[in-house]
């Protein structure tokens, strides 16, 4: 099987044809997309009819299955959730503030698989921004500020029982979101730091799961995590996505950030996802 690698254009992100994921994945075709999506970071997969079978298949393929926790699988399965919005909801778009999935865990995940189901007619991109150009476009004293600090990462913020996922949020919201005081726990990781996989540096997580840098006062840590928001999800390191039905997209957690759009105001929006745990 051979495959077509169409490069976005944009700071990172990919399309890929010649890939039938409603079957098993062959070594070799696996790891064409493996080499693929380190040198692109996101792969979009368009054209792709998959059941939720195929979905964990593919999952498979690139490493274990992660830990989703605070919101609950989809019923028959342990892996899969979904992210939806039915089209009358008014509660605000889930993850639209930038972010790297589950960055709070001790091992966090390698990458997410998210597949379009319902897509409304209009809105409802996902950007994302490239964390290793960022960073070799970081000024010298924005990166002398940041080299060898370790980031407070935490899920209070959305999924404590006041987050912003939290109690009152879960009556007014489809997806199956459990908020739970296991948000209050911390994990500390470099924020600059060399990927597992290909050794190049890059920027690990932003504000919103990081709550400041160790060893450093409130307000410093602050006034640090500020600066580096600002730079760090410039429009210059983004890709904007769109999404069509029956497309499946993957990205590296490790070298992105990713945010939702909304824009589709009465229209109802449904994707399966799954997590790439991280090899141990």
């Amino acid at each position: 099987m051979s495959l077509e690698i169409i490069p976005s254009g944009e700071a990172c992100g990919a399309t890929i044809r010649g890939a039938d994921l409603t079957r098993p994945l062959g070594d070799s075709t696996a790891a064409d997309i493996r080499a693929a999506w380190l040198d692109h970071h996101v792969l979009s997969f368009p054209d792709q009819p998959m059941s939720d079978d195929d979905l964990e298949r593919f999952t498979l393929a690139f490493g274990p299955f992660g830990d989703d926790p605070f919101i609950a699988p989809i019923p028959g399965r342990d892996h899969i959730i979904a992210v939806k919005r039915e089209a009358g909801e008014t509660s605000p778009v889930f993850a639209e503030t930038w972010h790297t999935d589950w960055s709070f865990q001790e091992n966090p995940p390698a990458g997410t698989c998210l597949f379009a189901i319902t897509i409304p007619p209009k809105g409802g991109d996902t950007l994302y921004a490239n964390q290793h150009l960022a960073l070799e476009k970081m000024p010298a004293d924005l990166r002398a500020r940041l080299d060898g600090k370790r980031a407070i990462h935490s899920a209070r913020a959305a999924y404590s029982k006041t987050g912003a996922y939290g109690e009152t949020d879960r009556s007014a919201r489809s997806m199956d979101i459990r908020p739970s005081d296991d948000a209050q726990t911390e994990q500390t990781h470099l924020i600059i730091r060399a990927h597992p996989e290909t050794g190049r540096e890059g920027i690990f997580g932003c504000a919103g799961y990081i709550t400041g840098f160790q060893g450093m006062a409130a307000d410093d840590s602050m006034a640090l995590l500020g600066a580096l928001y600002q730079w760090q999800t410039r429009e210059e390191f983004q890709y904007r996505h769109k999404w069509r039905e029956n497309m499946l997209v993957m990205w590296d957690n490790r070298s992105v950030l990713h945010m939702a759009t909304g824009g589709y105001q009465g229209h109802a929006r449904l994707l399966h996802r799954t997590t790439i745990g991280a090899r141990t």
